[in-house]
């Protein structure tokens, strides 16, 4: 039943039988027979049913709440009789907005130092990507946003504040004071993260709300490539400061905060709200409480 269940999840993510046979492993003849043994099993029709796929029954979305539960469940007892037999080991999925991966070694480093058999691996996604991935059990945490848009059901440790600094080279208009306000934007050559992301949704906001309109001349999902062009005295950013920090600039680049108002927002580590966590994720999330970043981004 459970792998069964784990095919039913792939297909609702996937939204085509051929990608999910892919995903799990299997043939698509061997996935479809088995999501017609679980409706089956179960007695209702889980997926509307025409030549391709076409979305799930309304049965079909209430089982899929009980296969992602029974799911998550069934992979929490596995790794709790693991860690009982040999301690923690395992491995780790991260997703991690882009304007906090410099802050993921933070949290990676003192963790493995205490459980030297686990390892991660770490994934950019932006904030909704991050909640979506959560809930189809392909990350097992996620680092995003706490206080701009919601979250759902999800188990929340804040880990530091996010300021906001204007990163322009010096030279340029502003480079010279210490401080400027979301006014003064307005006739900077700005390069931005792309609209997808929470940071470029809050930046928006804070422009608008300042009367500034928002018209970035270049735009990426990379941050590397918003501080490269920064590098090259044509363009300014906005941004964390914790991010223009962690990449080392010389004295030709200026990080001014930006006040009237100083935005802040709070970003922590995610998971999906359940008891009991598996063995890592609790053990990931003792880590971050035990944290004290609070003042890494002042």
């Amino acid at each position: 039943m459970i792998d069964k269940l784990e095919f039913f999840i792939a297909l609702a993510k996937e939204g085509h039988f051929g990608r999910a046979a892919e995903e799990c492993g299997i043939s698509q003849p061997s996935l479809s027979a088995a999501i017609r043994q679980l409706e089956e099993s179960l007695g209702v029709q889980l997926v509307v049913r025409g030549s391709r796929y076409q979305g799930l029954t309304p049965e079909g979305q209430r089982v899929l709440e009980w296969a992602r539960r029974i799911v998550g469940d069934a992979r929490t007892m596995r790794e709790e009789m693991r860690a009982a037999r040999k301690g923690l080991t395992g491995h780790i999925r991260l997703a991690v907005i882009p304007t906090a991966l410099a802050m993921v070694p933070r949290l990676t480093e003192p963790f493995q130092a205490r459980h030297p058999e686990v390892t991660f691996s770490v994934v950019s996604r932006n904030s909704l990507q991050v909640l979506s991935q959560l809930d189809n059990f392909e990350i097992d945490a996620g680092i995003t946003y706490l206080d701009n848009e919601p979250l759902g059901r999800v188990t929340s440790v804040p880990l530091y504040a996010e300021r906001y600094t204007l990163v322009t080279a010096e030279g340029t208009a502003f480079a010279d004071r210490e401080t400027v306000t979301w006014a003064d934007m307005g006739g900077v050559r700005l390069c931005l993260l792309t609209p997808d992301m929470q940071n470029r949704r809050i930046i928006n906001q804070n422009l608008s709300n300042a009367g500034i309109p928002v018209r970035p001349m270049l735009e990426s999902n990379s941050m590397v490539v918003l501080l490269s062009h920064v590098a090259t005295g044509r363009w300014a950013s906005i941004m964390p400061r914790n991010v223009a920090r962690s990449f080392g600039f010389s004295d030709k680049i200026r990080m001014i905060p930006i006040v009237e108002p100083e935005a802040v927002h709070v970003v922590g580590l995610v998971a999906t709200h359940r008891e009991p966590f598996t063995p890592l994720v609790s053990a990931l999330l003792h880590e971050a409480r035990s944290l004290n970043l609070s003042d890494e981004n002042r």
